[in-house]
């Protein structure tokens, strides 16, 4: 995996090349779900339940087969039978049988006319769809955390970014008025706030540095690598800006939804019980063979035993009269499970078109906000510019400087959050949708 990492490093145009860690392996977002795809831990638990259902469905099909058996028993007599007679009036007894018994034969049974056993390979072979599904789902709940942990890197860069600069320009200033008190013209109080200033910026900057780990660290457990790979992320965080489209709800469709596809695969087999049940009312045909062979004798000489073989075959037919109500009850039972089926469904699609309507009203608001953002920091840039230079010449205080860095700082992490808030959302709506990963998976696959 860590050859994989290796030989996949490559760095897209966007990336902040300042802020990437020269010894750690690059990744990009695409990398990322190709090795989560293959190693995840949830997917793989998803994969093995496929398998598992896949030998259960073939271990129904056996049932259609002949179903042979050898047996064999050995038998010690410790006191006989004993048959009591009367022979001209005179009762007399006699031990029967012989003090070894020894019997083994082969059987062998088919059915042959079974309705509710053909109707329960149908089940099966549900299962084994709605085993798939699940899986589908497990990956696209993981493909979406994989994508906000990166998003999360990306975003924690950014912060960092932007609280490295304010310690960088808080540092600059410090040593600016340092100068300026010494030629006195800046007062105490200024030297005493712009080292304030210093100190304030130095937790913010560590904290983010904290944060980037913590964020990297996520990552890596999702995609289910070692946590002591040294890694980072590809791009920029702004690199995505240009994606900040809006959707229309009426072009959204949940046909690809896991949720609704499980809950469709679940009525269908509940519908197939209800038959199952039905079919236990009909009459069943099943065929048999049977051969044995046995011995009675007093010594353990084997080789001296007399064998008697016994064989027969025949049709048993079984015709369900009266079992109680059991199957009736069965399937009224089956039946309100699948009335239950139907409303959870109602309420599964009802909260579906909820979420996408928040996601979609979330990826709104954040494009807005990107748009305001945006515009605020290019005034931002411009108004810390001028306070700057006018601070040099002494035409403004430092308490001006501190401000037009306030806002500078709070218009750039505007924008990166308001970016992140669209990206999360948007990911979310792709999981809800059901969108297609298979292109990361078939990529893992070939190399």
């Amino acid at each position: 995996m860590i050859l994989l990492l290796m030989a996949a490093a490559v760095v897209a145009p966007q990336v902040d090349t300042a802020h990437i860690d020269t010894s750690a392996t690059v990744i990009t977002l695409e990398e990322a779900l190709r090795v989560a795809l293959s190693e995840n831990g949830t997917v793989r638990i998803a994969d093995k339940e496929i398998e598992a259902k896949g030998y259960a469905r073939k271990g129904t099909y056996a049932s259609l087969f002949p179903q042979v058996a050898a047996s064999g028993s050995f038998n010690r007599t410790i006191k006989k039978q004993v048959m009591t007679m009367d022979f001209g009036g005179v009762s007399q007894s006699i031990e029967v049988g012989r003090w070894n018994t020894v019997s083994g034969g082969l059987s062998a049974s088919m059915p042959l006319i079974n309705a509710q056993l053909w109707k329960s390979l149908e089940i099966t072979g549900e299962d084994v769809e709605l085993a798939i599904e699940k899986a589908r789902g497990s990956k696209l709940q993981m493909v979406t955390q994989v994508k906000q942990a990166y998003y999360g890197a990306l975003l924690a860069k950014e912060v960092n970014k932007v609280y490295r600069s304010v310690y960088e320009n808080a540092l600059a200033n410090c040593e600016l008025t340092e100068k300026k008190h010494a030629a006195s013209k800046a007062s105490e109080l200024d030297l005493t706030r712009a080292k304030t200033a210093v100190a304030n910026a130095v937790p913010n900057m560590y904290d983010s540095e904290n944060a980037v780990t913590l964020a990297l660290w996520q990552l890596k457990a999702l995609m289910g690598v070692d946590l002591g790979l040294n890694i980072d992320v590809a791009d920029s965080l702004l690199a995505y800006s240009e994606g900040l489209a809006y959707i229309a709800p009426e072009e959204i469709d949940l046909s690809g939804n896991s949720s609704l596809k499980q809950l469709e695969l679940q009525a269908e087999e509940l519908a197939n019980s209800i038959k199952v049940q039905t079919y236990a009312n009909l009459p069943t045909l099943a065929a048999s063979f049977s051969y044995q062979v046995n011995a009675m004798e007093n010594e353990l000489n084997f080789k001296e035993y007399q064998w008697h073989p016994y064989a027969m075959v025949g049709l048993t037919l079984n015709i369900p009269i009266f079992t109680g109500g059991r199957n009736y009850h069965s399937v009224k039972q089956a039946k309100v499970q699948q009335q239950q089926l139907a409303i959870q469904r109602e309420e599964a699609e009802r909260n579906l078109r909820i979420g996408i309507m928040s996601s979609l009203n979330t990826m709104d608001m954040a494009g807005k906000s990107f748009a305001s953002a945006n515009e605020a920091l290019e005034s931002a840039n411009k108004a810390y510019g001028i306070a700057s230079k006018s601070y040099e010449v002494g035409r403004s205080t430092l308490t001006d400087l501190n401000d037009a860095q306030l806002a500078l700082t709070q218009a750039q992490l505007a924008v990166s959050q308001a970016v992140y808030n669209f990206l999360t959302a948007k990911a979310t709506l792709e999981q809800t949708i059901g969108e297609d990963y298979s292109m990361y998976e078939t990529q893992s696959e070939n190399e």
